[in-house]
């Protein structure tokens, strides 16, 4: 069989069009109009990532981003926990607004319940409207990936009873429950997959979270050769994610967090609490850089003449009485008595069996290991801004707002903080 000229240009353009007709020229060969995109807000946590880290040499494409945009240190919200200050972010709400007060907690009006890290029960999270609720509500479009809190349908309500299905709430548009197991890689393609999609159902706004420099902090300590490691590989999943924005020729707008910082812990360094009051008279909710309290019914008064005294290397207070600069107290999730250890040790029920280091969170919100990082970087912002000294993570969920041309809800945060980040 002889083919024509026409049937070989045909071969040659098959995986991009249909023949044309003869004496037309085929579509495949005409210049298809470019999609002129507009620029998406990505907001992105490397959880447990202390500015200082940008100084280990092992963060090339952060350090870029950093450059040529801005960076600074940023306050964590008290107390420098994970779900805490990932909610306070995306809320613009303390945790004693919020009501995600720690990583585990109890509630009065639900005995018998706590909740963990793993819970998603609207009635926990129901406080403070997340900023995806309100694209969502607004109309534009999120997706989610990890974020703490955003798998929950906020608003809802849930059953009781088995099956313990959930009604109502609002979602974003996509998102995923976090899975550990899922790699950076992964992570990182779910959020350019999102953004192929076709206009109509790409979000304009997005959440990554890395939480692998987190674990190596708290398995090895902040300062181990595995926390370093970990920093250049999520380091290096950032630098995919900024190939592949290029490649699909989409503008964004990189908001990068941190939720706290790490510091050293030892063994050598740990208040045991059975001997600074009597086991029998106390029940504790959370241990570790601070220990919450519940007085046994009764105990009250023997528990406050041991624990309100000085004590070394932790500071006691009724949770009512805690110093202002915290922002902590007033929440009914927050139980009665509150201890705070220095930063650096720990408190146990007792002391240790057997000898451990490693790192931790949750100490002073002012202390230097626990300040978070913050990036920002992309199109709309002004590189000429330079952060206030002291600035705390409530003040993005307002920054955020208007990067999405969304009325934030009324919260913490200070939009005059960030304002001048903005271009005019």
């Amino acid at each position: 069989m002889v083919l024509r000229p026409l049937s070989l240009a045909c071969l040659a353009f098959l995986a991009l069009s249909a023949c044309a007709p003869a004496g037309q020229r085929p579509a495949s060969t005409m210049a298809a109009p470019v999609e002129q995109r507009q620029p998406v807000t990505i907001l992105l946590s490397i959880d447990g990532f202390r500015p200082d880290y940008l100084k280990r040499g092992v963060s090339p494409n952060l350090n870029g981003l950093a450059a040529g945009g801005v960076e600074a240190s940023m306050r964590a919200s008290f107390p420098t926990k994970t779900f805490p200050n990932h909610w306070a972010i995306v809320t613009g709400d303390r945790p004693d607004r919020s009501g995600i007060v720690a990583n585990n907690m109890e509630d009065s009006s639900r005995p018998g319940e706590k909740f963990t890290m793993a819970t998603d029960d609207p009635y926990w999270w129901n406080e403070a409207e997340p900023i995806w609720v309100t694209a969502e509500k607004t109309g534009v479009r999120a997706a989610t990936l990890f974020w703490p809190g955003s798998n929950v349908a906020w608003g809802g309500t849930k059953t009781a009873d088995w099956p313990h299905r959930i009604t109502g709430g609002t979602r974003p548009s996509d998102w995923a429950q976090f899975n550990e197991a899922i790699s950076g890689e992964q992570r990182v393609n779910g959020v350019l997959d999102l953004l192929r999609r076709p206009t109509n159902i790409r979000p304009r706004f997005l959440t990554l979270y890395f939480d692998a420099v987190d674990t190596a902090g708290h398995e090895n300590g902040p300062d181990s050769s595995e926390a370093t490691q970990a920093v250049a590989e999520v380091d290096g999943q950032i630098g995919r994610l900024m190939a592949g924005l290029k490649e699909l020729d989409q503008p964004a707008n990189l908001v990068i967090v941190s939720d706290h910082g790490m510091a050293q812990k030892s063994s050598e360094r740990v208040v045991a609490m059975d001997r600074v009051a009597n086991p029998a008279d106390y029940r504790i909710v959370e241990s570790g850089p601070y220990a919450s309290l519940a007085a046994q019914p009764g105990r009250e008064t023997a528990l406050e003449a041991r624990l309100l005294k000085p004590q070394p290397h932790m500071q006691c207070w009724r949770k009512g009485e805690m110093p202002n600069r915290f922002h902590y107290g007033t929440h009914r999730r927050i139980p009665p008595y509150f201890c705070l250890a220095q930063t650096g040790w720990i408190i146990q029920p007792t002391a240790p069996a057997k000898p451990f280091a490693g790192g931790d969170h949750g100490w002073d919100d002012r202390a230097p290991e626990m300040q978070a990082l913050f990036i920002a970087y992309g199109p709309a912002f002004d590189t000429r801004f330079r952060a206030p000294a002291d600035f705390t993570n409530v003040d993005v969920y307002p920054l955020l707002a208007r990067l999405l041309g969304i009325a934030a809800v009324a919260s913490d945060g200070d939009a005059a903080v960030l304002a001048g980040l903005i271009k005019n």
